[in-house]
């Protein structure tokens, strides 16, 4: 059945990509499929309205209610571009799907709502009065009605306010079959929680990513780049089990004290603790040999700001080989830490998908952050490949002029074989080799991706003067 799908005006190139995860996680969809849309007549592709084939009312109620961004999902009864022609299209919809939500035992509540413009109260009821045609025999109840219904304007508005064309006004009525659950993200603010870092990840993208990766109860998601936890709580919020891992000890042990850490986050909002936090490497992975097929999804932010740029384990000293790996006194390992050095973009990005590649169960998705030039439209970007991936979804947030970064899912299709992990062995020595070389040449710099751009960082809020570019846009094994 077709329905009407109404998305918030935000993140447009997240939407389809979000309902379809969902559709997934619900048993609609198989990886890589896609659902059938179209748009009401005369609106743009940019559009809040669009429509949506879907089997039944049960898995149309299951993504509106989850989704971040639909604002609702309705069974359309009428539509049309003057109320003369939505009151003929409300009459000729059958009585059979009207009746049962109008009988005198039930109560229900009519809402007015409108995009590119605004509706004043007075005009709200005006509206509402002209819809005596539709036999309502129920009880209005404002509060907690057993139906829903919501008449919505678009306005015939040119292209000057910034908004999407639409060439001609167009009224919709309709049934609510599911909404977005609005409390969700004021409760999750960044601006409450416990305990923030400097990139912390918006409560909105956090959640928006959980729902890519089809976190729900049952599944172990990880995050290797852990920080304060933002993107943990939002996949621990559908009931996910969650386990993290950060190379910073300071940030996953100590925090800002006993009651101000990662796990101060997660008591906040009453969610189930993490597996564990792990101090540890993404360059240098610490599962044992052997070990594989863990998690059911690796949901990440890899660092390519200036504010928090990437690092690894090794000193410049030991990277050089200067000196030999060291082990640390039995009576200085509660106190110590490791030794970083510059982690670049590219060696980040390979070594987490080897990593998820080897972790991930079959089905497994692997959601992560890459950043991107958009200087030169006519060149066409190639993100990260792997032969155990196939990417089905790229979701890109525009942070200015020159930047982007592009919200990856990618899918485990195949099995990590040694032959895979023997290629991926040698593509790390080779970057190990760049790598050195960049250092011995006094370019350290060069090894890690900075920005221009101000909002660009781990979480798009970074803030520097240097201009650089990003170093590598390639393929990878």
């Amino acid at each position: 059945m077709w329905y009407l799908c109404v998305f918030y005006h935000r993140l447009l190139d997240y939407r389809k990509a979000e309902v379809e995860s969902l559709a997934h996680l619900f048993g609609v969809l198989e990886d890589g499929s896609a659902l059938q849309w179209k748009l009401p007549q005369h609106h743009h592709p940019d559009s809040p309205f669009h429509f949506v084939y879907l089997p039944s009312e049960d898995v149309a109620r299951n993504i509106a209610n989850r989704s971040i961004l639909v604002k609702g999902i309705y069974e359309l009864w009428g539509e049309g571009s003057s109320y003369e022609e939505l009151e003929e299209a409300i009459r000729s919809y059958p009585d059979e799907r009207k009746l049962p939500y109008l009988a005198a035992e039930s109560t229900f509540k009519i809402t007015v709502d409108s995009f590119g413009k605004v509706i004043s109260f007075q005009e709200q009821n005006d509206r509402i009065q002209g819809l005596t045609y539709i036999p309502f025999k129920g009880r209005v109840n404002l509060k907690n009605p057993e139906h829903k219904f919501w008449l919505i304007e678009t306005d015939d508005y040119g292209s000057n306010n910034g908004l999407p064309p639409v060439v001609q006004k167009r009224i919709f009525f309709g049934r609510e079959v599911g909404a977005a659950d609005r409390k969700l993200l004021p409760t999750y603010q960044l601006k409450s929680r416990t305990y923030l870092g400097p990139t912390a990840m918006d409560a909105e993208m956090a959640f928006l990513m959980a729902n890519q990766a089809l976190a729900t109860a049952g599944k172990l998601v990880y995050d290797p780049f852990v920080g304060t936890g933002s993107i943990l709580v939002a996949a621990a919020h559908f009931g996910a089990m969650t386990m993290g891992a950060d190379i910073d000890i300071r940030v996953v042990r100590d925090g800002r004290g006993p009651d101000c850490n990662v796990w101060s986050n997660f008591k906040q909002y009453h969610l189930p603790m993490p597996i564990s936090l792990l101090r540890a490497d993404n360059n240098l992975t610490p599962w044992r040999p052997g070990l594989k097929e863990v998690f059911d999804a690796i949901i990440c932010d890899p660092p390519y700001g200036v504010r928090a740029g990437g690092r690894k384990s090794g000193g410049r000293k030991l990277l050089k080989g200067v000196i030999s790996p060291y082990t640390v006194p039995d009576d200085k390992r509660t106190d110590h830490i490791p030794s970083t050095a510059a982690y670049s973009l590219a060696e980040c990005v390979h070594d987490l998908l080897d990593v998820a590649a080897k972790m991930l169960v079959m089905g497994g998705r692997l959601v992560y952050f890459y950043p991107v030039l958009r200087e030169d439209d006519s060149t066409e970007t190639h993100f990260p490949e792997h032969p155990c991936f196939k990417l089905i979804a790229t979701c890109e947030q525009i942070l200015s002029l020159r930047y982007s970064r592009v919200l990856l899912t990618m899918v485990k299709i195949g099995p990590y074989t040694e032959e895979i992990a023997e290629t991926a062995r040698l593509k790390h020595l080779e970057f190990k080799e760049n790598h050195l070389k960049w250092l011995e040449e006094g370019n350290l710099h060069a090894a890690v991706f900075s920005s221009a751009d101000p909002q660009l960082g781990d979480a798009g809020d970074s803030k520097s003067s240097k201009d650089s570019k990003p170093k590598y846009r390639g393929k990878y094994v």
